[in-house]
């Protein structure tokens, strides 16, 4: 794989990092060297992210991350702003490593083939610039058919209570956990961080004209169903239902056909991207109802137990068990595994063989 070093300059312990900590977490589209962040500089980047060395040093400067490795091919933004907009501080290390011919992977909405005076600097070094979230041209785009219907594998939507809690992360762990056990199971991504960490089939939601939305997540899904012959199809969610600020999910259940639903919650989080001004998060079981009432059903809830102390989060793992009687997943500390007797059981009552 090429090798590639992210930038967050400074926010790669904040949500707007969450590109970076998807990739921290692991990637099969690129080998991750480096990290740039100078104010954890010196540390492992797995280490800061949640305690699990995993062997990325973090640099205090693009400089020093060139003098110390061997061959950078991609510096990768790391960072989903409030936007989509470029941060202006990294405006000149981007140049610097265009200087020193690493093309850039920028999944911002900021486009970096937007502005002439970066164009011309990646020619003149005959570098690339990729902007994993342009949109695609018309002719590229799916209108919705009907055809999900014709799909018998599980589809089971990630879907959250806000945004930034661990609804991809999640999604790629119990991948991960099916495949360990045998169970053919795909993810289709829906963000640009999801493509970033290697996704073959899906699409960049906030990017996509909303009459082709509900078509991209249809054949993204047939797609899939048709060339892996899955058994079990997973739909990485973005934002959450009801979210002001980008409201996101029913195009998952009804036009994805997504009859199940694993649901990500912070128990610590009180308000909409931690923001009093955009309203208290509701309740979990208000999600649930809301869930239900669309003909879907929740399988299990996944809890991200940011601020929390680890008591805390076996606490709160007992009361969410005792109060849906569903499986409470705590991803993080304990894995997923404990949800493989309920994806197995899904397989098998449509009908669709696993290979054991």
């Amino acid at each position: 794989m090429n090798k590639a070093i992210i930038l967050t300059n400074g926010l790669l312990t904040t949500n707007d990092a969450k590109t970076a900590h998807g990739l921290i977490r692991g990637t099969e589209r690129y080998d991750i060297v480096g990290v740039i962040d100078p104010p954890t500089a010196g540390r492992d980047a797995g280490e800061v992210l949640d305690g699990k060395v995993r062997n990325i040093p973090i640099f205090d400067s693009l400089q020093n991350a060139v003098t110390t490795l061997q061959q950078i091919d991609y510096l990768i933004i790391g960072v989903a702003t409030t936007g989509g907009v470029l941060p202006k501080d990294m405006l000149d290390i981007i140049q610097s490593a265009i200087r020193y011919r690493i093309s850039i992977v920028n999944g911002l909405h900021e486009y970096l083939n937007e502005k002439p005076e970066i164009v011309a600097l990646a020619n003149e070094n005959n570098v690339q610039l990729i902007d994993v979230r342009k949109p695609k041209s018309r002719k590229d785009l799916h209108f919705w058919t009907g055809e999900i219907y014709e799909v018998t594998a599980p589809i089971i939507a990630v879907l959250g209570m806000d945004c930034a809690l661990g609804k991809r992360t999640t999604a790629r762990m119990v991948r991960q956990a099916c495949e360990a056990e045998g169970i053919n199971a795909r993810m289709i991504y829906t963000g640009q961080t999801g493509w970033l960490q290697g996704g073959e089939y899906g699409f960049v939601v906030d990017s996509t004209l909303n009459d082709f939305v509900s078509g991209e997540v249809e054949h993204a899904i047939v797609s899939c169903w048709k060339e892996t012959n899955a058994d079990v199809i997973l739909i990485e969610g973005q934002s959450s239902l009801r979210n002001p600020s980008g409201p996101c999910g029913l195009e998952f259940l009804i036009s994805g056909n997504a009859k199940n639903v694993i649901l990500v919650h912070s128990p610590k989080r009180s308000y909409f991207d931690n923001e009093p001004h955009w309203g208290k998060i509701p309740s979990v079981e208000s999600e649930v109802e809301i869930i239900e009432k669309f003909g879907s059903e929740v399988i299990a809830l996944a809890l991200n137990t940011e601020e929390c102390a680890e008591s805390e989060a076996f606490e709160y793992q007992k009361y969410y068990v005792e109060k849906l009687q569903i499986p409470v997943l705590l991803p993080l500390e304990e894995g997923v595994g404990e949800l493989m007797p309920t994806l197995r059981r899904l397989a098998d009552f449509t009908g669709h063989t696993i290979n054991r």
